[in-house]
């Protein structure tokens, strides 16, 4: 077939595959009715996670993996607008790290509501003012997100999911490289791209702002200014990507939890996040670290934090492979608890298989 004839098989499948998802959405349509009457969550972490993983299994190529995940992400985004739309909150403003995450993982059909601080995301879920809430949790480069880690002793909600999103910094602006006169972002998103600030001389001209969405605002209204942020800041701010991807660790990943009301069901794959405190005791933490040996659930995460309470009382997070309902969890945690004063088991959440 000559180019014409090609192009005109690619419209007609185009039509079949249109046909095809709206057949689909009709299907959609009545599961959010029968969710509606029974009280089901329209998000479920666990059926998220059995799509995708069919989808991989039936893909034979040529497309990757990843653009079909992205795409039946977008559907099940479609999928939420028929169903009820969804309210996501995010560490804010518009064009955040945080608000790319979201976008990776819930698509362009939902509601975001961007939130000044990480515990206003939290206040947010447990107030019904939005449905689920998103929050860095760890960052490959600096460790765990305190603010998430104080808020998650804090506040009663339910971890429902993981995300793993890899980190590139842009330098946007609206002018060429050699005109720059200054260079704003946030202190840490300077000390990660150090190295190329040096290389361009630019380091000497950066001036630190509490957010790279502020930075991008003040980039777009100085005429030889820039900013170091994310490509969606460069679309919603109209700045050009100057020059892609400068950070020093081009393996920089942030992981973010998802937090709802509704724990999520196993999968078979699953991570859960536990919180303790243990007794004022020698071998304490020992004790309870060897609970968890002591059946075979894996460790993968462990940061303390203050309890703000007493002097030199600690909280301890672990994230430990499988589910809360899984036996062998479920004895570790009975197994460690003699040796804590408070453990709580914060969520249980399909493993991120993925960095998006």
């Amino acid at each position: 077939m000559d180019l014409n004839e090609l192009r005109k098989h690619i419209d007609q499948i185009d039509e079949e595959l249109v046909a095809l998802l709206n057949k689909r959405a009709e299907i959609v349509v009545q599961i959010g009715r029968l969710k509606s009457g029974s009280g089901t969550p329209i998000y479920a972490a666990d059926r998220e996670k059995a799509v995708l993983q069919k989808i991989r299994k039936a893909n034979k190529g040529p497309l990757p993996d990843r653009t079909l995940l992205a795409i039946y992400r977008e559907l099940m985004s479609g999928s939420f607008l028929l169903e009820k739309p969804l309210r996501i909150a995010y560490l804010g403003p518009e064009g955040s790290y945080s608000h790319l995450a979201a976008i990776g993982k819930f698509g362009s059909s939902v509601e975001y509501e961007p939130v000044v601080d990480i515990r206003g995301v939290f206040e947010e879920v447990t107030r019904e003012h939005a449905d689920f809430g998103l929050v860095p949790i760890e960052n490959s480069v600096h460790g765990g997100v305190i603010d998430t880690l104080d808020a998650l002793i804090e506040v009663d909600v339910q971890i429902c999911a993981e995300i793993n999103r890899a980190i590139h910094h842009n330098l946007l602006a609206n002018c060429p490289l050699e005109a720059v006169e200054r260079v704003y972002s946030k202190p840490e998103v300077f000390t990660q791209c150090q190295r190329w600030l040096n290389e361009t001389g630019l380091s000497r001209k950066t001036e630190a702002v509490a957010s790279t969405s502020r930075a991008a605002e003040l980039a777009r209204d100085e005429p030889r200014s820039a900013a170091i942020g994310s490509t969606l800041a460069a679309d919603l701010y109209h700045l050009k990507v100057i020059c892609a991807n400068i950070e020093d660790n081009a393996n920089n990943v942030t992981r973010f939890f998802v937090i709802g009301r509704q724990a999520a069901k196993p999968t078979g794959d699953d991570k859960s996040s536990v919180v303790f405190t243990t007794r004022d005791e020698p071998g304490a933490l020992v004790s309870v670290l060897q609970a968890f040996q002591s059946v075979g659930v894996n460790m993968s995460f462990i940061q303390s934090r203050p309890s703000k309470k007493r002097n030199w009382e600690y909280y301890f997070f672990v994230d430990i492979k499988g589910h809360q309902a899984d036996p062998a969890v479920q004895k570790a945690v009975e197994a460690a608890r003699p040796h804590c004063l408070r453990l709580n088991v914060l969520g249980s959440y399909p493993r991120a298989q993925e960095v998006i």
